[in-house]
């Protein structure tokens, strides 16, 4: 039996991560391609058809899902509108729908019109999908507890995208998380043990994509890439070394706890390897706030100290954020303000708790009788699911004040320029094309056409006569801003009308 797969990754609304204004810099249409639906393509059997559609570099049209024998739609809780459409265009034409991913795995229920789910993890429930559809009776619903072994998970299937699409490839090392923050899903997903994949099986996957051609950072999107800091200091050295033997094409960047700040051993490995950033949740600088929520790991030292250590060793900390805990006094705008200010983290994703589906914050707020809808998924929209025990007014108005002096010109290269003081860039890797069309393009449009000229050029200068190896980030930075202004603008009217 032979068949023609479409896989359908729906369209993000403009988000804080989407980078959409700032991708204009580097003529790219989309920061990430779908790794989860390129690793289920691969899974798949060799002599099936398969097309990738990724709504945000193309659009879907009748013609691919004409083409289609069945199409599989894979997506996170922010794409559900645009995934709702997908399954009413499918519909209409008469083709069947095999969904998968967080959307589907927590809110299967709600999608009625869906004729398969292949829930949970790819590796476990996908074999026993294809043996009924083999026979002639798919079930609707395959789903399962058990982590499998991600050793023996495959390449992602490359061949289906264009490369030249996308500013950054992903890369999967490890699932699962050691810790249980009370708001946090990934436990839900992918338990706390963290699964990993084998030295050897990291190499060939750096080495796929180089083959296939790709040259520039690479996101490794664990859930927390030093879960299990052991196997992590396997790999890196085997990472480090490919990295040298190709001339590091790859710049590295990925998510990890804020107890990286106290392995000097594993951020010098980690440097060597090439990272130069890493996404970290610091959520509160209110003590009594972390540890509502289970953020233990981040009261047992100086969160200050620790991104200055981090930033020391050559890889930027971009900070998530969170207001809206049960304990966070009415001051705790001003206090997040000053933290994120004079620590100098500069890419500062602040949201609003949001209670998340099947989470431990969602199940306490249900109980309470506090639950008020579902998650929107963006928890950078203004959007609250949830009645807050601080006046919702005050919280409302609290967070779009705060947002706006974060994202305002002043204080954005206030921040830029503390970074800067602390940073010690190591990243290795050649000044690409892109790189010079960049710079040209921030020189136009902030250089000149911006009403942030004057801070832009300060910048330029003071980074080039004090620190020029860290210009590539001074002008990524300075671009950065662009784009959160403009998200700024778009944001939700709900954080001042709910």
């Amino acid at each position: 039996m032979s068949m023609k797969i479409l896989l359908v990754y729906p369209e993000y609304p403009d988000t804080f991560w989407s980078f959409k204004y700032a991708l204009k810099f580097i003529a790219k249409k989309a920061a990430f391609p779908p790794l989860g639906l390129l690793t289920v393509a691969a899974l798949l059997p060799d002599h099936w058809e398969k097309k990738l559609v990724d709504m945000n570099v193309e659009k879907l049209s009748d013609e691919h899902i004409d083409w289609a024998d069945l199409v599989f739609l894979g997506a996170m809780i922010v794409q559900a509108d645009s995934a709702r459409e997908v399954v009413r265009r499918c519909g209409a034409a008469g083709k069947k729908i095999v969904a998968g991913g967080p959307l589907f795995t927590t809110q299967y229920r709600k999608f009625t019109e869906i004729d398969h789910f292949v829930l949970n993890e790819a590796e476990t429930t996908l074999p026993s999908f294809l043996a009924d559809l083999a026979k002639g009776s798919p079930g609707r619903v395959y789903a399962s507890e058990l982590k499998p072994d991600i050793s023996a998970t495959p390449v992602p299937l490359w061949s289906l995208i264009n490369m030249k699409n996308y500013a950054t490839m992903p890369v999967q090392y490890s699932r699962g998380c050691p810790y249980n923050c009370e708001f946090c899903d990934i436990v839900i997903m992918n338990g706390r043990i963290p699964r990993t994949k084998t030295p050897g099986q990291m190499v060939r996957e750096f080495q796929a994509l180089f083959d296939a051609g790709w040259r520039k950072s690479v996101f490794i999107v664990d859930d927390n890439f030093i879960g299990n800091k052991g196997k992590v200091k396997q790999v890196l050295p085997l990472l480090a070394e490919w990295q040298k033997k190709h001339k590091y094409p790859f710049a590295l960047l990925t998510e990890a706890s804020i107890d990286l700040a106290k392995d000097g051993e594993l951020m010098q490995m980690m440097s060597k390897a090439n990272f130069f950033k890493v996404f970290v949740g610091l959520e509160s600088p209110n003590t009594e706030s972390l540890q509502e929520c289970g953020k233990h790991q981040n009261t047992s030292g100086d969160l200050s100290a620790a991104v200055d250590v981090i930033h020391r060793n050559g890889m930027q900390v971009m900070g998530g954020f969170i207001v809206g805990f049960d304990h966070d006094p009415e001051n705790i705008f001003d206090m997040q303000m000053k933290f994120i200010q004079e620590v100098g983290i500069v890419t500062a994703m602040v949201g609003l708790l949001t209670a998340l589906p099947q989470t431990r914050l969602w199940h306490r707020l249900k109980a309470e009788g506090r639950l008020l809808g579902d998650a929107s998924g963006e928890n950078t929209d203004g959007f609250l699911n949830f009645q807050p025990l601080m006046d919702r007014e005050l919280l409302l108005n609290g967070y779009r004040r705060l947002l706006e002096r974060i994202y305002s010109q002043k204080y954005y290269y206030q921040r830029i320029n503390t970074f800067l003081k602390s940073y010690r860039p190591t990243v290795r890797g050649r000044i690409t094309g892109e790189d010079i069309k960049a710079l040209l393009r921030s020189v136009w449009q902030l250089g000149v056409k911006s009403g942030a000229r004057f801070r832009y050029w300060k910048l330029i200068t003071k980074t080039l006569l004090f620190k020029r190896k860290a210009i590539p980030t001074a002008v990524e930075l300075a671009i950065y801003g662009l784009h959160f202004e403009q998200i700024l603008k778009r944001l939700d009217n709900s954080a001042r009308n709910q």
